[in-house]
C-alpha cells in the first residue's frame, strides 16, 4: 500500500539520510563492532548533516521542527542499514525532549549547541541492578548539601554509557523516594567520583557502548538539577510515549526490511531442484508476514501521525511497541529458519538484525509492561 504519511521534505530528508549512512557509517560499521563502540567522528558528522538535534530551537543550532516524521525517517532509514551503534534515535527522541522542554535558558545555551553539533554525546540513566521497568524502586540518592548534591549509587545497561559526556542521572531526592521524590540530575564528563564500569557484553548490537555508570560522592551542582525538584518521576512518564514510538517504528522497519531480503532470497535459493519460493509452505510464511507487516505499517503511520500533531496518548503508544517489537521478533525468527543453515552466520544480515533486534521487547518498557499500561486504561 501507498504510504501517504510523508511529504516531499520528508522524502528529501530520506535520501540525506541514505548518503551520510553510505559515507560515513557503513564503511567503518565493521571495525565499530569489533571495537564494541562508534567513532566520535561520527558523532560529528551527524551533527553537521543536521541529524541532531532535529526539534532543538534554531538559536541553539537545532532543526527547530517537531514534526516527528523526520525522527520516524532517520529511525527507518538507520534500522535498514542495519546500523544501531550510532544511538542518534536515543539522543534525538529520548533524551532531547529533557533538555529542551525542562531546562532552564541558561541550560540551554550551557548544553544544546554541543547537542547538536555531536560534541557532546548523552546518556540517561535510569535503570539499575535492582530496579529496571520499576523506577519507583532506584536506589541512586541525592543528598542537598546546599550550594551541590552529593550523588551516590550506580546505574547498569546504560546506552552510551561510555562515550557519554553529559548524563542524565535518576535520582531520589528524599528518603522516601518513589513518584513523588526522585529527580532528574546532570552529571558531567569528568565529575570526581563518576566512574564508568565496563562496556557491557551483549548479544547483539555490539557497537552500541553500553555501560555500568558509578557515583561515589559525586558533587552536581545545583545548577545542574534539571526540572522540578522531585518532580522525576512525572517528567519520565510525561517522555516515555515518544521513547516507545521510537523503537516501535525502528520495530516495523525491521520486520519489512527482514520480509524483503527473505523474499529476495527464496526467489534466488533452489531446493529439490527448484526454488524455495515454489513450496507452498515457504509461500505461505511470506504471505502472513506481509500481510502482518502491512496492517502493522497502517497502525504504526497513524500513530506517528497522531505524535507529531500532539494527540498521541501513552495508551496507543503502549500499544504501538508492544506490537511492532514482537511482531519484528517473530518476524526475525521465521526470516532466519528460512535462510536455514545461512541464517545462523554473520555474514547474512538476517543473522544480525535476530540479535541486535531481541532487545526490543525488553528496553523502553518490557511487553509486559505495554500490557500492563494498556490493560489498566482500559480496565481502571
Amino acid at each position: 500500500m501507498e504510504r501517504r504519511l510523508f511529504d516531499p521534505e520528508h522524502d528529501a530528508f530520506r535520501e540525506t539520510v541514505r548518503a551520510f549512512l553510505t559515507k560515513e557509517v557503513l564503511p567503518y560499521y565493521e571495525q565499530w563492532e569489533k571495537d564494541g563502540i562508534v567513532s566520535r567522528d561520527a558523532w560529528r558528522a551527524a551533527g553537521r548533516q543536521g541529524l541532531l538535534g532535529l526539534a532543538v530551537p534554531e538559536e541553539y543550532g537545532g532543526g527547530g521542527t517537531a514534526d516527528f516524521r523526520y525522527s520516524a525517517v532517520l529511525a527507518e532509514e538507520f534500522t535498514r542499514a542495519g546500523v544501531t551503534g550510532l544511538a542518534v534515535g536515543l539522543h534525538n527522541d529520548i533524551i532531547g525532549p529533557y533538555l529542551t522542554g525542562l531546562a532552564t535558558e541558561e541550560q540551554k545555551r550551557r548544553w544544546l549547541p554541543g547537542f547538536c553539533s555531536g560534541e557532546i554525546i548523552t546518556a540517561i540513566a535510569m535503570t539499575e541492578p535492582g530496579a529496571g521497568s520499576d523506577l519507583q524502586s532506584i536506589r541512586t540518592s541525592a543528598e542537598d548539601k546546599g550550594d551541590h548534591w552529593l550523588l551516590n549509587g550506580s546505574k547498569t545497561f546504560i546506552s552510551n554509557g561510555i562515550l557519554a559526556d553529559l548524563v542524565i542521572v535518576v535520582a531520589r531526592t528524599t528518603p522516601e523516594g518513589g513518584a513523588h521524590g526522585t529527580s532528574l540530575l546532570v552529571v558531567e564528563r569528568g565529575a570526581d567520583g563518576f566512574e564508568r564500569g565496563r562496556n557491557l557484553d551483549k548479544i547483539g548490537q555490539k557497537s552500541q557502548d553500553t555501560a555500568e555508570l558509578f557515583f561515589h560522592d559525586v558533587r552536581v551542582p545545583k545548577e545542574n538539577l534539571l526540572g522540578e525538584l522531585h518532580g522525576g518521576f512525572v517528567h519520565l512518564m510525561t517522555n516515555l510515549a515518544q521513547e516507545r514510538m521510537g523503537i516501535a517504528v525502528a520495530g516495523i522497519a525491521a520486520a519489512e526490511h527482514l520480509l524483503e531480503i527473505t523474499t529476495r532470497y527464496v526467489k534466488e535459493r533452489e531446493a529439490f531442484g527448484r526454488p524455495l519460493a515454489r513450496l507452498q509452505h515457504v509461500r505461505f510464511e511470506i504471505a502472513e508476514m506481509a500481510t502482518e507487516c502491512a496492517v502493522t505499517r497502517t497502525f504504526l503511520d497513524r500513530c506517528i501521525a497522531d505524535h507529531s500533531d500532539g494527540r498521541l496518548d501513552a495508551t496507543h503508544a503502549s500499544m504501538a511497541k508492544w506490537w511492532a517489537t514482537e511482531l519484528q521478533k517473530r518476524v526475525a525468527d521465521r526470516c532466519l529458519q528460512l535462510h536455514g543453515g545461512y541464517g545462523y552466520m554473520n555474514e547474512y544480515p538476517v543473522a544480525r538484525a535476530f540479535t541486535d533486534g531481541r532487545i526490543q521487547t525488553i528496553y523502553g518498557g518490557t511487553t509486559e509492561i505495554m500490557k500492563e499500561i494498556i490493560g489498566r486504561s482500559l480496565l481502571g
